[in-house]
């Protein structure tokens, strides 16, 4: 997808394969239904912001594409094939990377010890530091990452280089799909742009891209379309090119009903999100 805009990728006659589409998800965790009846869908070299208010649902939906939790009902497509996942290391087998916001790095590693943790290259029974080392450097070009030595340790480094490593990190095995859980959290002016730079070069190299963000800045800067969950449901899916931060605070926050054209699975005894929002306009007691 090299050379494609966001507003190219969002015109109707522009096709990209599907990666990898959830329908109908739902998870309770005892008395509390924390998603419900959720639909999701990347495709190939896109930009997905995943947002919504806290408790909306959001880590939720992650952690069963991590394979962290299963779902208690709907299905998991990848490449057309259902899948499940029993574990996070069959959603990295499957081609699902995930980048959490604590980014998990050993700050006594060098960068090419993170980046291959779990991983390690071995030849003739030792491990080859020579084609870990090439590796690494080869990711971190590809990133247009500024690493000053990849032998420096992981501790040295600021915001936006932890979390260039951790993303150099998730791109080993080439994944299809790439998750972003606040990769911009704390971060600085400048570091935030290094991410936000790193984040257009996976979508340059073809990858699926799912940002989870409270910073609407972000959102519409770098993402090709927006899903909006609310209270554990889908409350909106919208393409950047054609909406205004203020349209996203609003269906954050419930002020407004999700498109009538958004595209559902078909599912018996489910209201569907335009029905809900008419519902939901009957209700005296519904107010921001």
């Amino acid at each position: 997808m090299s050379g494609s805009t966001r507003a190219d990728l969002a015109r109707p006659g522009v096709t990209r394969d599907r990666i990898l589409t959830v329908t109908g998800a739902t998870k309770r965790f005892g008395a509390v239904t924390a998603l419900s009846h959720v639909d999701f869908w990347v495709d190939e070299g896109e930009v997905v912001a995943l947002v919504g208010d806290n408790g909306a649902g959001k880590s939720t939906l992650v952690k069963l594409l991590a394979g962290v939790h299963a779902p208690d009902s709907g299905t998991l497509e990848f490449d057309g094939s259902d899948v499940s996942l029993a574990d996070p290391a069959d959603a990295h087998d499957l081609g699902i990377a995930t980048v959490f916001q604590d980014l998990a790095l050993c700050d006594n590693l060098d960068v090419v010890a993170n980046v291959w943790l779990g991983r390690e290259l071995v030849a003739e029974g030792r491990l080859d530091e020579v084609e870990m080392e090439q590796r690494t450097w080869s990711l971190l070009r590809d990133l247009s990452a500024r690493i000053p030595s990849v032998r420096d340790h992981v501790s040295t480094l600021s915001g936006g280089q932890r979390q260039t490593v951790a993303i150099a990190r998730s791109l080993v095995g080439e994944p299809k799909i790439v998750i972003l859980d606040e990769p911009t959290a704390a971060l600085g002016v400048a570091q935030t742009a290094e991410v936000l730079n790193l984040i257009e070069r996976l979508r340059e190299r073809g990858h699926g891209v799912v940002l989870v963000s409270h910073n609407m800045a972000d959102v519409m800067a770098v993402a090709d379309r927006v899903a909006v969950l609310r209270l554990g449901r889908n409350n909106g899916v919208y393409n950047v090119a054609e909406i205004t931060t203020e349209t996203l605070l609003a269906a954050i926050t419930g002020a407004i009903e999700p498109p009538p054209s958004e595209p559902r699975a078909a599912r018996d005894g489910v209201i569907s999100l335009a029905d809900r929002g008419r519902r939901r306009r009957r209700r005296p007691d519904d107010r921001l």
